[in-house]
């Protein structure tokens, strides 16, 4: 897991930290991370499989239209043609 450093933090910064932290039963530490964790990954974010599992069930497809496609994953990529 990776460390990080915040320079020139406001003291008026740090101590609304150590409050809402007091307020939540955490440490500073942890509420720093639990704000950065927030809005880094907010709720309502973009999930690509979920995304991608809805365009599939949207379109119709069923596990057996995907599995009729995976001979072709391990195909070699066509020869272009050659018009001279």
């Amino acid at each position: 897991m990776g460390a990080v450093m915040i320079r020139n933090l406001p003291d008026e910064v740090r101590r609304a930290i150590k409050v809402r932290a007091a307020c939540n039963n955490r440490s500073a530490e942890a509420e720093m991370r639990a704000i950065l964790e927030a809005a880094a990954k907010p709720d309502g974010r973009v999930r690509i499989g979920s995304q991608l599992s809805e365009l599939s069930r949207r379109a119709g497809l069923s596990n057996a239209d995907i599995e009729a496609l995976a001979p072709a994953q391990d195909a070699p990529p066509a020869e272009p043609i050659d018009l001279q």
